[in-house]
C-alpha cells in the first residue's frame, strides 16, 4: 500500500503542472453545459444484450393467451429476421398486477413488483433494424453504425465526474464476454479519449487490466520516479510544439487517473465491507455463484447481475457519473444471452429473474440512501421479440415495437405509450417513441438540452440524438 501511495504522489506531482491549466479550463466549460436545473446527476444504463422479449416481461398481451397455437394474422405481410411467422405464442409465464398502479408484470420479473410504481414503462419504442450489432449501437450511441460516441461518453463530456479518483464512465460487462460491437458501445469516437468507458470485469482476478505494474524485481519506487520524470519532460516538449492538441492531455489525465485508481478502485470494488442485509438484498450467496457454463441457471444469473448492480451503486456514490451494466454476451452458440430463437423459456427465465432481483435491489438500495431521486436508471435492449413462434418455443426479432423503461432521477412512474394487442407494432403508429426520445429525456433530466449538446465533426454539428428527438414531457 505504501508503494502505491508513493506512486500516486509521484505521478500526481509529475503530471500536475502540465494538467492544471487544462483542468481549470475544463471545469469552466462543464459549468456552461447545463442548460436548465437538473433533476438527476448520474445514470445507470441496464442493457439486455440479445433482445429481451417485451411480451414475456413487461407488456401483457391477453390476446396471445386466447389465440395461443392458432395462426397469427396481424393483417399485413410480415418479414422476419430468420424465420417465417409461426402460430400465436403466448408467454409461458403468468402475469400478475403489482403496486398501486396494478401494473401487469410477468412472474419472471416479479421482484420488480415491489418498485413498479417508480418505473416509467415505454411500450411503443420502435427501432430501425433487426440486426443485433446495429440495434445495439442505436441504443448505446444513437446511431446504427459505428463512429459515434456512446451516451455515457456524451454525459461524461457534458458533466465530467464528481470525483478525481474514478472514471466518469464505467462499464460492467457480462461475465461471459462482451455484447455485439464490443468496446464500440462505450467508445468516445470523436469526443476526447478520456470520455471512453472504463471496462471493469467483476469476478475476474484482474478486474481492471494493467492497473497495477507487473511483479518484477526490476521495478522499484526509484525507477518509477525516474520514468515519470522523463515522461513529464517529454510531455512538456510535445505540448509546447503542438498547442491545441488535446490528445496529449487526454493521455496525461488517463495516467493521473490510473495512479489514483490504484487506491480508490480497489475500495469501490470490494463488496466484503457491505453488511449482510445488503448481500441478502442483492441475492449474493456467501459461496459465490456456482457457475455451470453449460447452461444458464437462475442462481448464477442472480449472483452475477446482483454483484454488478451493487458495484454500480458503490461507484455512483463515489462520484462516477455513468455506469453501463450488461446482461448477455455475443459468444455464439449455445446462447448465453437474450436472443431466444430456439427456446424463450429456457433462456429468458433465469436471465430475467436474475436481472429483476438485482435491479429491484438497486432501486431499493438507492432509495434508502436518498440517491434514487437524482439517479436515473435506464433499462433497454436492442429490440423486442415477435408475438408468433419461431419453431415451437422460440421468438424471432421484433424491431417494430419493444419496451424501454426509466426510473428515478425525477421520472414519474406509469405507462407512456402502448403497443398493439399483439405486441407487434405501436398501438398508434403515428405516435411511436424512438431511441432519440429516450436519450433526449435522459439528457433533459440531467439538465441538458439535447439540441445544444453538440460537437462539430467532419463539418457537421453532431449530437447524441442526431437531428431527431423529443423529451417525453409527461414523465419528467
Amino acid at each position: 500500500m505504501n508503494t502505491r501511495r508513493n506512486f500516486l504522489g509521484t505521478a500526481a506531482g509529475s503530471f500536475a503542472g502540465l494538467a492544471l491549466g487544462d483542468l481549470l479550463a475544463r471545469d469552466g466549460v462543464m459549468a456552461n453545459r447545463l442548460h436548465h436545473a437538473p433533476k438527476a446527476k448520474r445514470v445507470v444504463q441496464l442493457f439486455m444484450a440479445g433482445a429481451a422479449s417485451h411480451i414475456d416481461l413487461f407488456d401483457h398481451k391477453p390476446l396471445l393467451e386466447r389465440l395461443h397455437g392458432k395462426p397469427w394474422d396481424p393483417g399485413e405481410q410480415v418479414e422476419l429476421f430468420q424465420s417465417t411467422p409461426g402460430a400465436c405464442l403466448a408467454s409461458p409465464w403468468k402475469f400478475h398486477p403489482y403496486g398501486e398502479s396494478k401494473k401487469m408484470l410477468s412472474e419472471i420479473v416479479a421482484p420488480l413488483g415491489e418498485v413498479v410504481d417508480d418505473i416509467a414503462f415505454v411500450h411503443n419504442v420502435i427501432g430501425k433494424t433487426g440486426v443485433h450489432s446495429q440495434g445495439t449501437l442505436l441504443q448505446t450511441t444513437g446511431f446504427s453504425f459505428t463512429g459515434f460516441p456512446s451516451a455515457g461518453s456524451w454525459v461524461s463530456y457534458a458533466l465530467g465526474s464528481e470525483t478525481d479518483n474514478l472514471p466518469s464512465f464505467v462499464v460492467l460487462p457480462d461475465h461471459r464476454g462482451l455484447a455485439s460491437n464490443g468496446a464500440k458501445n462505450w467508445s468516445p469516437a470523436f469526443l476526447p479519449a478520456e470520455y471512453q468507458g472504463t471496462l471493469i470485469r467483476m469476478g475476474s482476478n484482474d478486474p481492471i487490466s494493467n492497473l497495477f505494474p507487473p511483479k518484477s524485481g526490476f521495478i522499484t519506487a526509484e525507477s518509477d520516479r525516474d520514468g515519470l520524470d522523463a515522461l513529464h519532460q517529454l510531455n512538456q516538449q510535445y505540448a509546447s510544439q503542438r498547442p491545441g492538441d488535446d490528445r496529449l492531455m487526454a493521455r496525461v489525465r488517463s495516467y493521473e487517473l490510473a495512479a489514483k485508481m490504484q487506491l480508490s478502485a480497489s475500495d469501490a470494488l470490494d463488496l466484503t465491507d457491505e453488511p449482510q442485509y445488503i448481500h441478502d438484498l442483492y441475492g449474493l450467496a456467501p459461496e459465490g455463484p456456482g457457475v455451470d457454463d453449460t447452461n444458464i441457471n437462475e442462481k448464477a444469473e442472480t449472483e452475477f447481475f446482483g454483484r454488478k448492480c451493487l458495484t454500480a451503486r458503490r461507484l455512483l456514490e463515489r462520484g462516477v457519473r455513468f455506469v453501463q451494466v450488461w446482461s448477455g454476451n455475443d459468444n455464439g452458440f449455445p446462447r448465453r444471452n437474450w436472443d431466444s430463437h430456439e427456446n424463450i423459456k429456457r433462456d429468458h427465465g433465469p436471465l430475467a429473474l436474475g436481472m429483476a432481483r438485482g435491479t429491484a435491489a438497486l432501486i431499493k438500495d438507492l432509495r434508502q440512501r436518498d440517491m434514487l431521486k437524482d439517479t436515473l436508471i435506464l433499462w433497454t435492449t436492442e429490440f423486442g421479440r415477435m408475438p408468433c413462434s419461431q419453431g415451437s418455443e422460440g421468438r424471432d426479432h421484433n424491431p417494430f415495437v419493444f419496451t424501454n423503461w426509466l426510473c428515478g432521477g425525477g421520472i414519474k412512474g406509469g405507462t407512456y405509450g402502448e403497443s398493439d394487442p399483439w405486441g407487434f407494432r405501436p398501438l398508434d403508429r403515428n405516435a411511436s417513441t424512438q431511441v432519440y426520445d429516450i436519450h433526449a429525456t435522459l439528457l433533459h433530466q440531467l439538465g441538458i438540452d439535447h439540441t445544444k449538446l453538440t460537437v462539430k465533426n467532419n463539418g457537421i454539428e453532431r449530437r447524441l440524438t442526431d437531428v431527431h428527438g423529443h423529451v417525453i414531457a409527461e414523465m419528467t
